[in-house]
């Protein structure tokens, strides 16, 4: 069973959380403020966290990259700031969605469920070692020469797809539908703007072993030259 947290300090709209979530068959752990948020992320390591904004002691943009620092965990912000700018900053903060107040539950479990088939949908194998580049597909886990590459879930989720696929050519329309998912209603751009991000990440990964490649107009594709 997935665990969800529920970081929330309005304690009826977390039981109200609460409720739909363990309806839709997931376990539940309440947290009511940021020290208690991050205490109840290390124990628990839940599958994805419903992080609000505006919380007693630390806020979520704190906790949020405090969470990014250590885990691709899955985040969606949840605030009664409805303002462009903020949902702008949770999302570049490397949140996976953001929901704004009043919302319905039903609504809450489909976003969740939405993030959760997202982040499913990369997971076919266990390990795969191109050069200095380790992937491990199962714990969603990227090493360069040793050392952990920190990727926002959705990036980390585009890198994981081709990396199952290497050498094979997307279009920047198949990699929305399998990596954001069909729900998705924003610009392919958001392809263009992943593929910068990861190339930054894996600046130190040699040339000769590998590299994503830009089909000028088209799509991308992991080229690799040294697989072992």
């Amino acid at each position: 069973m997935k665990k969800i947290l529920v970081v929330e300090d309005d304690t009826g709209i977390s039981m109200v959380l609460k409720a739909y979530l363990a309806k839709a068959g997931y376990e539940v752990e309440q947290a009511f403020d940021g020290e208690q948020a991050m205490e109840k992320f290390v124990q628990r390591n839940p599958s994805l966290v419903l992080l609000d904004v505006m919380l007693p002691g630390r806020d979520g943009w704190s906790i949020l990259k405090q969470i990014r620092e250590r885990s691709a965990c899955p985040v969606i912000m949840l605030t009664a700031l409805g303002d462009i700018p903020y949902r702008l900053e949770g999302l570049r903060g490397g949140a996976d969605d953001y929901l704004v107040k009043p919302f319905i539950g039903e609504e809450v479990v489909a976003r969740v469920q939405a993030v959760l088939r997202r982040q499913l949908q990369v997971v076919t194998e266990d390990m795969a070692i191109f050069g200095s580049l380790r992937i491990n597909y199962a714990s969603r886990e990227v090493y360069l020469n040793g050392q952990p590459v920190r990727l926002t879930p959705r990036d980390l989720s585009l890198l994981l797809f081709l990396a199952i696929h290497p050498n094979q050519s997307f279009e920047r329309e198949q990699l929305i539908r399998c990596v954001w998912g069909a729900d998705y209603g924003g610009s392919d751009r958001a392809v263009d703007l992943a593929v910068k991000r990861i190339r930054q990440s894996l600046a130190a990964w040699p040339k000769h072993e590998g590299e994503l490649v830009t089909l000028r107009g088209w799509g991308y594709k992991f080229h690799v030259r040294t697989k072992s």
